[in-house]
Parts: structure tokens; sequence; C-alpha cells
């Protein structure tokens, strides 16, 4: 079997089958993704064959096997892909997102997924607020500069009081989950974030990762859910804003370990408030 990039787990490719890894003390994500896997409208993702855990020397590690779905992941930004097929694989996984938001779990299944999940997106304004904050405390060197801080100030005032827990989402579908073949979605993968949530919270990952493709993902997901495009835009903003201020927090409170993630995002941050990244194409 090859192995595949994967930044948490240890994947192995074989013409048949996809195994995913994991030491079982690291976290507990793989786990609620095997829990959920049979329970999923049929045809969204991978059919998972097997799981379970293994002894190896004095650990424990956790197993998923997956039967191998036809289709390569388009990736971040869908490098080399146009503008027709952009909209056309937009379109087919906005509609496979919408079969998710429609499902309606029950029992077991249902009570996993309202969980707490501490998974760094926007759960209300008061939260954001307060991590724009500790992100200004922990910042004693002015890694961000204070334009920065300010912008994800301004963000924070616009955003909603509270985000609903109302539809059961992916929350972390960008590009590099989806499989694709001859311009078909054949798949959804990763369901490790899965919970309960609001549709955007997957609008927002579909568009901000489709670049330079956003402007036409956010066209498809507006005219499929009927959302106008203001509200998509603010929407995804917030949530933005929340996933990086969490993100940096965690890079400033572990520099040593966390140095490549903090340049990425002070990067985005910059699009973000300075670019003025949902907002500059209505200029």
């Amino acid at each position: 079997m090859a192995t595949a990039e994967s930044s948490s787990h240890h994947v192995y490719v074989g013409s048949d089958v996809i195994v995913k890894i994991i030491d079982a003390a690291d976290h507990s994500r793989l786990s609620r993704e095997i829990a959920l896997a049979p329970h999923l409208p049929v045809g969204l993702t991978a059919p998972l064959l097997d799981s379970g855990l293994h002894r190896l020397g004095v650990r424990d590690v956790r197993y998923a096997c997956y039967a191998r779905v036809p289709g390569v992941a388009p990736g971040m930004g869908m490098p080399g892909v146009d503008g027709v097929s952009a909209r056309l694989l937009a379109e087919e996984a906005v509609q496979r997102l919408c079969r998710l938001h429609s499902w309606t779990p029950t029992g077991p299944t249902e009570q996993m997924l309202r969980e707490p999940l501490d998974h760094g997106g926007f759960t209300s304004r008061a939260a954001l607020f307060a991590e724009v904050e500790n992100l200004a405390t922990l910042d004693r060197h002015g890694t961000g500069p204070r334009r920065l801080l300010n912008g994800l100030t301004a963000i924070a005032k616009r955003a909603p009081l509270h985000a609903q827990a109302v539809v059961p989402v992916h929350a972390d579908c960008h590009w590099n989950n989806w499989l694709v073949h001859d311009l078909r979605v054949t798949a959804l993968l990763d369901f490790e974030w899965a919970r309960y949530g609001e549709p955007f919270d997957d609008w927002f990952f579909l568009a901000r990762f489709s670049d330079p493709h956003t402007e036409t993902v956010l066209d498809v997901i507006a005219h499929a859910t009927t959302t106008s495009l203001e509200t998509l835009r603010a929407q995804c903003e917030v949530r933005e804003a929340a996933y990086l201020a969490s993100d940096l927090c965690i890079a400033l409170e572990h520099p040593d370990t966390h140095a490549r993630m903090a340049v990425d995002r002070l990067r985005a941050l910059e699009e973000l408030i300075v670019g003025r990244y949902w907002w500059h194409h209505t200029r």
C-alpha cells in the first residue's frame, strides 16, 4: 500500500481500500467518524469496511478501513480547474451538503453530534470577542499588527449573537476532503469534525478554499439555497475570523511547535482584514 499525505493520521492507500491509523491517545475524532459512518446518507462518503483498536507494542492504535472510491481530491484552491468545471463541481458538492443538512440523525448518533466539540469555529458574538481579547493578551511581542486585531474586533461587533445548532454539518469540507472523478463528485471524506451547526459552517469551507473560484462557488450556493450573497459573505467572514483567532491563539501559546501555522494564519488574516477577502469583488 502507498502512503498518503495527512497532517493528523497515517493513511495508506491500496487498490481497493484505504486505511487510516492514529495513536488512540492522540484524539477521539476518528472514533467519532467511525461511529457516524454507518448512519450517514447513502452514497455520501466512502463505505466503512472495518475498524477497531490494535495493540502495537506498548500503545493502542485506532484504525478505520474504507472501501476506495474512484476519484482524487481537487485540492485546496482547486488548482488547474477551469471556471466551468469549478461551477459543475460546486453544484454537485452543494447538492451533497444539502443532503447532509436535511438528514435527521436519531438515537446515539444524534446525541454524539450534539456533544460539545472544541471546533474553533463561530459559536457566539461574546465568544468571538473573548477569543480576540485572548489573542491580544497572548500577542505580547506584537506579532499581529494592531490593525488586524482591530479588524477582528470590528467583525465581532457585526457578528450574530449566537450560532444555532440546527442541522448536521461536516465542518471541514474544503476541497482536500472531496473526491472527484470525470468531473463528478464521488465522495465527501473525513467526518471527524461533524456536529450540529448551521449550513453556513459548511458553505464557508466550500467557498473559502475554492480560490480563485470563490465567487463562482458563492454564486452556486446562493442560487441553490436562495440565500443572498450579502448574507453569505457576512456569515463566511465571521466564521473565518473565529477560526483564525482560535488558531493564532494556539500558535502563540505553542510557538515552538506552531511557528508555521502562525505565519500561515497571519497571512490569511491580512487577506481577511486588509484585503477584505469576502467583499473585495463588491467594490
